[in-house]
């Protein structure tokens, strides 16, 4: 074995190995900025995690900020192969803009600058410490961060209410076709005995990002060689969005009509959340699977 060589670890993969090791190299470097980063962030985060994270509206924003630390820790080896050395000279405005932004949003209590600020630094660091070619190989990363920034509320409002009256308009027409007595005003959906009101968390704006952010994900962990199929997807993640809210809302409409409005009401802050994502996923890969069989057949 040369001196300096990786020891493998009995099961462990070369690349898992090569990463480990870029990971180790790396850690002298980078262990400031990351003392630092905590200094700033280790507060927001945890008023993240007890406050704005625990709303059903913004529960998201953990499984963002997981998988696109999973993202970075995958693409860290590409990411080191392509950083070229030299301070980036945009790093400097960003990182001025960053810390604006978060010295704003911490001043001010605009939880949305704190946020994007975090977004902003992560990127003007790695423009400082390893130049446009670290950040061309995380750009994904950063990009899908972005969806834990929370939206204006008055624009939220504003796009919200015709997805719920959509939502609505949907599961009414779906359940009155299988039989169930339903009838709607607005937003709220009467069944049998039993009113519902369709909230924001049920067909908002912030599910059909989070879904398109997931799809996006999808997108970029399976890696499609077809240009077609990977724009047809994104796309089509909208109307999927759309379908998995109303098997939600259907959902919730059957459990409080057989099981009452006590059953409803709990089972809205907890199983439905999982209905909704895990329906998603299964709309997802259900059309993933038929473009895939569409592009086989179109080159045939």
């Amino acid at each position: 074995m040369e001196p300096g060589a990786a020891i493998r670890q009995p099961g462990e993969t070369p690349l898992r190995a090569s990463l480990r090791d870029h990971l180790r190299a790396a850690l002298p470097d980078w262990l400031p900025v990351a003392l630092g980063m905590a200094v700033l962030y280790v507060p927001t985060f945890h008023g993240l995690f007890t406050g704005l994270w625990t709303t059903e509206e913004q529960a998201h924003g953990p499984i963002i900020l997981l998988l696109a630390l999973w993202l970075i820790y995958r693409q860290w080896p590409a990411m080191l192969a392509r950083a070229d050395g030299k301070p980036a000279a945009a790093g400097w405005p960003l990182l001025g803009v960053g810390l604006l932004a978060y010295v704003l949003g911490r001043s001010q209590g605009i939880i949305a600058f704190e946020i994007a600020s975090f977004v902003l630094l992560l990127a003007a660091v790695l423009l400082l410490k390893c130049g446009r070619g670290a950040l061309r190989a995380q750009w994904f990363a950063f990009f899908f961060m972005a969806f834990m920034v929370p939206l204006p509320g008055p624009l939220v409002g504003m796009l919200t209410m015709p997805m719920k009256m959509a939502v609505s308009w949907a599961t009414e027409h779906l359940l009155f076709m299988a039989g169930y007595p339903i009838a709607r005003s607005g937003v709220i959906l009467q069944v049998g005995q039993y009113q519902l009101l369709v909230a924001d968390a049920c067909a908002g704006l912030q599910t059909l990002l989070t879904l398109e952010a997931l799809g996006l994900f999808y997108l970029n962990v399976v890696r499609h060689s077809s240009a077609f199929r990977n724009v047809a997807l994104a796309i089509l993640i909208i109307p999927i969005s759309f379908t998995a809210n109303v098997i939600r809302v259907i959902t919730l409409s059957l459990v409080t009509y057989y099981l009452g409005d006590a059953a409803g009401q709990g089972f809205l802050h907890g199983f439905a959340g999982i209905v909704l994502f895990i329906t998603a996923l299964l709309l997802i890969i259900g059309v993933d699977a038929f473009l895939q069989w569409f592009v086989k057949w179109r080159n045939a």
